[in-house]
């Protein structure tokens, strides 16, 4: 039986929690009611600006149908009037009307107020509460500038009815109230369950509240009750950050270099970062001239050169740059960009055998075509292996020698590096490893034909965090995980746990720099272009063009676009004469007979084609098999009527998102393989499957006869997505959830930490 002394001290509890409740009920009573004023105005505004969105969004769809019933000026009154009846059977839209620029009514939908004239509704809509009273309701004003290439400037002005908004308002005063309800309901039974502990129990608590520890400190063996809470707490923390990834949406504002360096201070501020890459962010060569320094044009560099900038950390890659010796101090260190330092190159130097095992060998005839799947076989030499291990294993000590901290953030780019992640976590065991991989992975029957499959996976589940382009190839890979190695894999979260350590696969679909104004400025317009392009190909003014941009590489479909071409010519000879493609294709890797033997099969198809359809003062095919440079490949894409991309297999395939950043005029079309990663983004390309010659043939033809209305519909569609997604959003979804993972892992040791202390 409970002493007096102990019930002394209950309802002592019991009066202390009244004095408690009491005021902290008034005080949530009190700012409810103040609260519903400011609810209902930032209601309104909110719905303000969605309609001013919507608005836009009519007024966009309208200008086109209305420029055209403008020029035809005898019918103008009539045409407009039968648009704008059919515009407002929309539910929410109660009056349309078209209004010059001085004021002066065209034409209104039937409905229109009679006490509202074109200034006052332009006056209305400049109001930070466009809202205009009427006998029925209220009405949001919404002016909307129409463009037209004739005529004169005029205004559009849309009515949408806002009875809902009163509606939804009402709706919201119950949340809220409901909502501060069951505070208060929680917070008095949190109180009551807390007055029932010990006294002591609460104490301590408060005091380790005050060292910041509060999160922790009642898990402690004083309080048995909630120690569960410590497993709870971690499995929270995911659930978090899971929700946060769901429902983050598109950023309002667009990602830049400094956007990401913001954030990089913001989330990863004081971190060390590692970037590790085959291919280095700049190369000393030498020249007739002496020795010159080269920026790679590569997307890789264009996305993480900010974040080394930003950072000042370490880049370490193959030195490959013929005087890239000649550069370096005694630790195989220089200091880049040449003009401004702001980082450090660690270079790591490759014999000629290491390179010929470890890239040609392993990385490029064994796991290029075995995660392309391109029927291609690949090949598996043990001595390729053990050059591919020992450079995993050089590169691993080059990064130990570099981390500066027992927690870096390292970033490993590619397939050349699957061994590292693993060599790492033994040596930097507190580091959090971000290891992104560039091309596809295939299903776990295919992986199944590496010998080493075990030996790759193990060492890429080193990785905190692993990175695809898209989820397509996470499914992929967690299956293949989950038929090679005894792992818990929880496909809710995304992630694996292998022998105590926990890896979360994401998909990260990598993209382009989004060309700045300036860069923009400065292109050549179109018909420059063009006129540059036939002049080249000696192509008459009035041939269509179609472009493909690719290096020299089997999983490229470039044989199966030249079959598409062929059976164009064939099935639509109308096109004999009047359509060229070229096909620009940089070389690569031609020490590999594999690729040798393809460009012959190549360069013999382009001949047959040319022979078979072309003639004089005509060349149907044009293969340009050199490098070429970026300003140079925007001038063919400003050039193209459409572009093709038919990959066979392909990771994602940035040439289409190059064309399409390419083409302000909002011309063009693209013609996208299914089996590239950006078909998964670029929704209003024309999607093919390159297998399928004729599927692309007929493709090619309906992208060759789309209308410009349809062209520039896909084209602004396409263009928001890539500008939205670029690379440095690519960069910063990576960094931002290394800065979370970094922060739960902080969590979680302090309360294992303090359980520790405690106990």
């Amino acid at each position: 039986m409970p002493t007096r002394k102990a019930a002394g001290r209950a309802a002592g509890a019991w009066r202390f929690q009244l004095r408690f409740l009491a005021p902290l009920l008034v005080t949530l009573l009190a700012a409810a009611l103040l609260a519903l004023p400011l609810m209902d105005r930032m209601t309104l505004r909110w719905f303000s600006r969605d309609l001013n969105l919507r608005g836009a969004l009519v007024a966009d769809t309208l200008s086109d149908s209305i420029a055209r019933a403008m020029a035809d000026t005898p019918a103008a009154s009539q045409s407009l009037r039968v648009l704008f009846d059919r515009a407002v059977r929309d539910e929410r839209l109660v009056a349309v009307a078209l209004c010059t620029s001085d004021g002066q009514l065209i034409r209104a939908s039937a409905g229109f107020p009679e006490g509202l004239d074109c200034k006052a509704a332009h006056a209305a809509a400049a109001d930070a509460e466009p809202v205009w009273r009427l006998p029925a309701g209220s009405v949001h004003v919404g002016w909307h500038p129409v463009a037209s290439d004739s005529g004169p400037d005029t205004g559009l002005v849309l009515l949408h009815d806002m009875s809902f908004v009163d509606r939804r308002s009402v709706e919201t005063r119950w949340l809220l109230i409901a909502l501060i309800a069951g505070m208060g309901f929680v917070i008095a039974v949190s109180t009551v369950a807390v007055a029932q502990l010990s006294w002591r129990g609460w104490l301590e608590g408060a005091r380790a509240l005050l060292r910041g520890e509060g999160l922790v400190r009642p898990l402690a063996p004083t309080m048995p009750g909630l120690a569960p809470l410590a497993d709870e707490l971690r499995a929270r923390l995911r659930d978090l950050e899971d929700e946060y990834r769901r429902s983050a949406a598109p950023e309002m504002l667009m990602w830049s270099p400094e956007r990401l360096r913001v954030m990089l201070h913001q989330q990863l501020r004081d971190d060390e970062v590692i970037v590790v890459s085959n291919r280095e962010p700049w190369l000393h060569e030498h020249t007739p001239g002496g020795i010159v320094v080269r920026n790679p044009a590569s997307g890789l560099v264009t996305a993480l050169e900010p974040v080394m900038r930003a950072c000042s950390g370490t880049w370490v890659a193959h030195g490959s740059g013929s005087a890239d010796r000649q550069a370096v101090d005694a630790a195989d260190r220089v200091a880049v960009p040449p003009d401004d330092p702001r980082y450090t190159l660690r270079r790591v130097w490759l014999s000629a055998e290491e390179e010929q095992g470890y890239y040609y060998g392993l990385a490029n005839e064994g796991l290029w075509p075995l995660c392309h799947v391109a029927h291609v076989r690949p090949v598996f030499r043990e001595s390729d292996w053990r050059h591919y291990r020992e450079v995993n294993e050089r590169f691993a000590d080059a990064v130990a020698q570099e981390a500066k901290r027992q927690d870096p953030v390292i970033l490993i780019q590619d397939y050349h590096f699957a061994l590292l992640p693993a060599m790492l976590r033994k040596q930097l065991p507190k580091a959090t490893i971000l290891t992104f991989w560039h091309i596809p992975w295939p299903n776990p029957e295919s992986f199944g034909i590496c010998p080493w499959r075990r030996e790759i996976v193990q060492g890429l589940l080193g990785s905190s965090i692993l990175g695809f382009h898209t989820r397509y190839h996470c499914k992929n890979f967690l299956e293949t995980v989950d038929r090679y190695l005894e792992a818990r894999i929880e496909h809710e979260h995304s992630s694996i746990v292998y022998q105590g350590a926990e890896t979360r696969v994401e998909s990260y679909p990598i993209s382009i720099a989004w060309p700045t104004e300036i860069e923009s400025a400065a292109w050549p317009d179109i018909e420059q272009c063009r006129s540059h392009v036939r002049a080249l190909l000696g192509m008459q003014a009035s041939q269509r063009l179609a472009v493909g941009v690719d290096r020299f590489d089997y999983t490229k479909g470039i044989l199966e676009r030249l079959n598409a071409v062929e059976r164009l010519l064939e099935k639509y000879p109308q096109w004999i004469g009047t359509f060229c493609f070229v096909q620009i294709a940089a070389p690569t890797r031609s020490q590999l007979d594999e690729y040798r033997s393809f460009q012959l099969r190549i360069d013999a198809m382009v001949e047959r084609i040319n022979k078979r359809f072309g003639r004089e003062g005509y060349c149907p095919v044009h293969l340009l098999a050199e490098h070429h440079e970026h300003d140079e490949l925007t001038r063919f894409y400003r050039a193209a009527d459409v572009c093709v991309v038919t990959s066979l297999h392909d990771g994602m395939n940035l040439v289409s998102k190059e064309f399409v950043a390419a083409r302000d005029d909002e011309q063009g079309a693209l013609l996208l393989s299914r089996f590239a990663g950006a078909a998964r983004e670029l929704r209003e390309a024309l999607i093919v499957n390159p297998y399928h010659v004729e599927e692309t043939a007929d493709t090619l033809h309906r992208a060759l006869m789309m209308s410009p209305e349809e062209q520039r519909e896909r084209m602004r569609s396409l263009r928001a997505v890539v500008r939205d997604n670029n690379v440095y959003r690519w960069a910063g979804q990576m960094l931002g959830d290394a800065a979370r993972w970094r922060l739960r892992e902080r969590i979680e040791a302090r309360v294992e930490r303090h359980g520790m202390e405690v106990a």
